[in-house]
């Protein structure tokens, strides 16, 4: 009997402050230490007056995965962005490969739309859904959106475990 393959969601929500994304990023911690979430990575991505975006803060290793699949959503969500994630280490790619997979064309351009100049964009992947325990804990997201993707969780976590491990090489 095949091993029923177990979901991947991806959250975003958008801020018109960071520093609100940051400190909600925060609760995104405690609520995995207090065991109300389970594994997940999470970023902070801001979009600058030029429509350049970068992302200000990400990683997650406490809680499982790498920091690298919060960069691939938004180096996918956010083409431009891939040459500098290319600069600062390629592993990345072969998780923004994994997620184009799990995303449609038009989930890919929907999000992408999202986050406008000036904003920030709290992007968490996980293995849970996730939004309803976000909304009980305050999150003060202006705009928010989950997806289920289409990819399983282990073989992300195989392609994370690979990205984190060329980029400490």
């Amino acid at each position: 009997m095949a091993k029923e393959k177990e979901p991947v969601f991806l959250f975003v929500g958008i801020y018109d402050d960071a520093t609100i994304a940051e400190d909600d990023l925060g609760i995104v911690r405690d609520l995995h230490e207090a065991k109300v979430i389970g594994t997940y990575d999470a970023g902070i991505a801001v979009k600058d007056a030029d429509g350049d975006v970068k992302v200000k803060r990400s990683g997650s290793e406490h809680a499982g995965w790498t920091g690298a699949g919060a960069g691939a959503v938004v180096g996918l969500l956010f083409p431009p962005s891939i040459i500098a994630m290319a600069a600062a280490g390629g592993a990345v790619g072969g998780v923004i490969g994994h997620f184009s997979r799990g995303l449609s064309r038009s989930d890919v351009k929907d999000l992408g739309e999202l986050l406008d100049a000036g904003q920030a964009a709290l992007i968490v992947i996980g293995k849970d859904r996730i939004s309803a325990e976000l909304e009980k804990a305050g999150l003060r997201a202006g705009k928010r959106t989950e997806k289920e993707l289409s990819v399983d969780a282990g073989d992300l976590q195989t392609q994370l475990s690979a990205a984190a491990k060329a980029d400490t090489d």
